[in-house]
């Protein structure tokens, strides 16, 4: 394969790339809590034999992705163990599989044991790590600001735990908004300052769908453009071969 091909293969497999990651955008569109992931691409220029200073050839290099930390929408729910986060920080939860994860997705309910969970089932985790119990017969629960837990009958029963993650670029998604440190890495949760609770709310995903879409559209037709230009490149080296062959004979 000449240049042209290998150009071409390399915006194809970035807009493969790109449009993974769009699609899975878009798939979350209405998912609590979620926050959107954007590819990062770079070009590499490449110098030719013989080509003059400064010239050659440009290939496409997917560079990875990170999060986008956008704020998401606020939806009034009225639901009193809904709750959801204004700043930047992350909620904890420990995952039905065991593993201690941080995301944003705050709706919430009780499951059979009077634990904080999500639709998932994840279990809410105060400042300590610990997970989150509602005494039975509690009554109204009120959840203040700064994530205090109190109930008329009990009193103070915790308080909700906000963190802080500088290194959360290099988390992995797990699934339902949920992100894990990599493999062999501790986290660097930290307690926030400066985030705050709103209860009877939910944050919805930071995604805007029609913005998501348009890009879809345009990723499409760069791939459609990058397999054209592949099959125009072996089209032209099939018609070579086909005149070399017509004049040997």
């Amino acid at each position: 394969m000449d240049n042209t091909t290998y150009v071409a293969l390399s915006l194809a497999r970035a807009m493969q790339r790109d449009l993974d990651v769009t699609a899975n955008n878009i798939a979350n569109a209405n998912t609590a809590g979620f926050k959107a992931e954007r590819v990062i691409f770079s070009s590499y220029l490449f110098p030719d034999d013989g080509a003059e200073v400064g010239e050659g050839t440009n290939f496409v290099v997917d560079q990875g992705s990170y999060l986008d930390e956008a704020q998401g929408a606020l939806t009034k729910t009225d639901n009193p163990l809904d709750i959801a986060v204004k700043g930047d920080a992350f909620l904890a939860y420990t995952t039905p599989e065991g593993q201690t994860a941080y995301g944003r997705d705050g709706e919430l309910a009780l499951d059979k044991d009077g634990y904080l969970v999500t639709i998932a089932g994840s279990r809410l985790l105060d400042e300590s790590g610990t997970e989150i119990q509602i005494p039975a017969n509690s009554g109204k629960i009120i959840i203040s600001v700064d994530g205090t837990i109190a109930s008329e009958e009990n009193g103070v029963i915790g308080k909700i735990g906000l963190f802080d993650l500088p290194d959360i670029q290099s988390y992995m998604r797990l699934g339902n908004s949920m992100l894990v440190p990599p493999p062999g890495q501790a986290s660097m949760a930290r307690i926030a300052e400066g985030s705050e609770i709103a209860q009877g709310s939910i944050e919805m995903s930071n995604v805007a769908p029609i913005t998501e879409v348009t890009r879809l559209m345009m990723i499409q037709k760069a791939y459609e453009q990058a397999t054209k230009l592949m099959t125009t490149e072996d089209d032209l080296r099939r018609d070579l071969l086909r005149r070399l062959g017509s004049t040997t004979g």
